[in-house]
């Protein structure tokens, strides 16, 4: 257990006593209603509040703890940090040679089958690589790219004769690897990519070819040097007929590094973060591979170039193939959620610790005692914990599904929803975060000494690769009009009955019917308006109420469309911009869902009451975020309004104090963290000047202020 008696000391590892005091800070005057007196520090003060932190790292470890915890302790090793500033080649070469540590370290074999060393741990295996982030981002990706997406797709596109001859090189990284899916001229639109894969029954081979510059595969990490083959997506045509995109095995490189006949490509070159990773452009002048190259899971063709599938939609087969390699988004979502917890860890110790603008007794305060200090960081801190406890569930569903536990449509469905949801959000909250950490840390935080600008840079393309987030969240749009069609009544009175409700709740809102039951249930009290915020029914009334109103009023508008099928296009390309929102709320209630249950697992006491005061936080924070269209639609009145920012408030300034257990749960030692205004050195300045003040004052040598004339 944590004591919190008030003194100024504090430690991050988790486990250790941390007590939090405000550090001779007065307690701030209040004005006339309640609110604390412009530019003083405020939520500052002492609280008898206690959090386990052991038990609270524990909850945010997850089901695959040790997992993290190897990872975490391999990660320590200087010779996988990343070099700020390294020149471009050097940082290529030694996030090679990193790769290579992993494999004598026996890190990146979980996920594969017993008989290739592996463990068929898969849940584990993400939960591991996310935390290769705290080491170097290039690292972690470059990985993802070798064991995560190359590996990976032989091992789920491909069957038992690709696993023998394929494998074991890409596993023991004799053969480094890409994943040569994109195109120039096709990103997330991959149904549509250009290169083809044409059968030729007598020679028993595959021709391989890019017909032109938009069909180059582009963007593809170890393309521009280390790459010896590729996974390469392409049409696969056999007697004439496309059977749609498939994967194929193909040689790039011989062992000197030289493109193989037919094979050629340039160099991305200097990228805007992660250039620790060789991406470049590949292109295919009429390559034959042998017919056993297809990596024939979903699809195979006989040596006289019949066709075959155990599944006959190609709709249904080419989203079953890209479902297999969901994990890149999963692991995405992990890995930005690591990169908040650093940048959020290392913001929050040097606003513990830098102080700025004397106070109400002449001492300078510490950052975080500001009330605008704390409301920019610890709302953020409240986000990183609920995607982390989302991400939690994400990884299970993973592991579910991939394990063979459950894997069943439904579930891949679920899966791949999720997994778009969360690593929309999640990569988004990254680049949010880290800059609101930036800002926060002044001139210190731009130093690329103390990481943050670092990575920021690095997690900039998270938003964009496997999946941009846009899409990925049209994707999840997509999901819920599926559900909003199987919900609604297709026989006319019930219709009639369902519309009918929909005009009522329209009307509800227009006339605010809703804001004058709170009103009158309120009472005008805002303690009563904050006691109904409080209620978990009530938040969660307030994001399933927006995410089903938003969902019914674009299915509605799509079902005037009837049969056609050219107007329902129309209506849908309308739509689009409230289909995001509705797929950003729905993520946000997937997450609250997560953190709420995460609570019923801790027991009561204060670790739990903290965690309900953090979810929260996050629940009104999204209100917050949203207020327009809650009193738009009069889900809320105008003084429950009111009530949600003054109770954020109060939970921003009630949190205050417990922030450094907070971070210390996250378990990341200064070997994880490695940013010198994280490390005490900032503490240690202050300590400096303030004993230089004293020593001063003391001995009568500080001179006199100049004294301004009263008007």
């Amino acid at each position: 257990m944590v004591d919190t008696a008030p003194s100024r000391t504090s430690s991050t590892s988790a486990g250790s006593t941390i007590r939090t005091s405000t550090g001779g800070v007065s307690a701030p005057k209040a004005d006339a209603t309640g609110d604390t007196a412009a530019g003083t520090p405020a939520g500052g003060t002492d609280t008898d509040v206690r959090i386990d932190v052991d038990l609270l790292a524990e909850h945010l470890l997850g089901r695959w703890a040790e997992d993290r915890r190897i990872s975490r302790r391999l990660v320590r090793d200087p010779a996988l940090h990343k070099i700020e500033g390294q020149p471009l080649a050097e940082h290529r070469a030694r996030t090679l040679e990193q790769l290579r540590i992993l494999v004598d370290a026996g890190a990146i074999q979980r996920p594969y089958p017993p008989e290739f060393g592996g463990q068929d741990n898969h849940g584990g295996n993400l939960a591991a690589f996310e935390e290769l982030t705290v080491a170097d981002p290039s690292l972690q990706i470059k990985a993802g790219v070798q064991w995560g997406l190359f590996g990976s797709a032989v091992h789920h596109l491909g069957t038992e004769r690709n696993h023998r001859e394929f494998l074991p090189g890409i596993i023991e990284f004799d053969v480094p690897g890409c994943f040569a899916m994109t195109e120039t001229g096709h990103g997330s639109d991959v149904q549509n990519i250009a290169t083809s894969a044409t059968y030729d029954p007598e020679t028993q081979e595959f021709v391989v070819h890019t017909p032109f510059r938009g069909a180059w595969k582009d963007y593809i990490g170890n393309a521009a040097l280390h790459g010896k083959a590729a996974v390469v997506f392409a049409k696969l045509v056999t007697r004439g007929v496309d059977h749609g995109v498939h994967a194929f095995y193909v040689p790039l490189r011989d062992d000197e590094g030289a493109f193989l006949p037919g094979v050629g490509g340039e160099d991305d070159g200097v990228k805007g973060g992660l250039n620790g990773i060789d991406n470049g452009r590949l292109w295919f002048d009429r390559v034959r591979v042998p017919r056993t190259n297809l990596l024939n899971r979903y699809g195979d063709v006989a040596e006289d170039g019949t066709y075959s599938s155990p599944i006959d939609s190609p709709g249904r087969r080419f989203f079953t193939m890209l479902g297999t390699l969901v994990q890149g988004r999963v692991s995405l979502d992990g890995a930005a959620v690591v990169a908040q917890k650093i940048g959020l860890q290392i913001a929050l110790t040097y606003a513990m610790e830098r102080r700025q603008f004397p106070t109400g007794d002449g001492q300078e305060g510490v950052l975080l005692d500001y009330g605008r200090h704390q409301r920019r960081l610890i709302p953020r801190l409240a986000t990183v914990f609920a995607q982390s406890f989302a991400h939690e569930k994400l990884l299970q569903t993973f592991d579910d599904v991939f394990s063979g536990r459950q894997d069943t449509p439904e579930r891949r469905e679920d899966l791949e929803t999720q997994a778009a949801a969360f690593k929309a959000m999640s990569t988004w909250s990254a680049l949010d975060t880290l800059q609101e950490c930036r800002e926060a840390t002044g001139g210190a935080g731009f130093l690329a000494e103390n990481r943050i600008t670092g990575l920021r840079a690095d997690l900039d393309v998270y938003v964009t690769f496997e999946g941009d987030n846009t899409v990925l969240l049209q994707l999840v749009g997509k999901r819920l009009l599926t559900d909003f069609r199987k919900a609604a009544p297709r026989d006319a009175a019930s219709t009639a009955k369902f519309v009918a409700a929909q005009v009522g709740s329209k009307l509800a809102d227009a006339t605010g019917l809703r804001r004058l039951g709170q009103t009158v249930s309120d009472r005008g009290s805002l303690a009563a308006s904050v006691a109904d915020l409080q209620d978990p029914e009530t938040q969660r009334a307030l994001l399933v109420g927006r995410v089903e109103t938003m969902v019914t009023e674009i299915g509605m508008r799509l079902r005037t469309a009837g049969k056609d099928r050219a107007r329902a296009a129309v209506l849908l390309n309308r739509s689009q911009h409230e289909l995001i929102e509705a797929s950003k709320a729905h993520a946000e209630l997937m997450q609250w869902e997560a953190f709420t249950e995460a609570i019923d697992d801790v027991p009561p006491g204060d670790t739990r009451t903290v965690l309900v005061w953090l979810r929260d936080l996050f629940a009104l924070g999204l209100v917050e975020q949203h207020l327009d269209w809650h009193l738009l639609h009069g889900r809320i009145s105008a003084q429950r309004a009111r009530a949600v920012s003054a109770y954020v408030d109060r939970l921003v300034a009630r949190l205050r104090p417990v922030v450094p257990q907070l971070i210390a749960s996250f378990g990341y030692e200064p070997s994880h963290v490695r940013s010198p205004i994280a490390s005490g050195a900032e503490q240690a300045r202050q300590d400096e000047a303030r004993a230089w003040y004293e020593a001063e004052r003391a001995a009568g040598r500080l001179p006199e202020q100049e004294k301004k004339p009263r008007p």
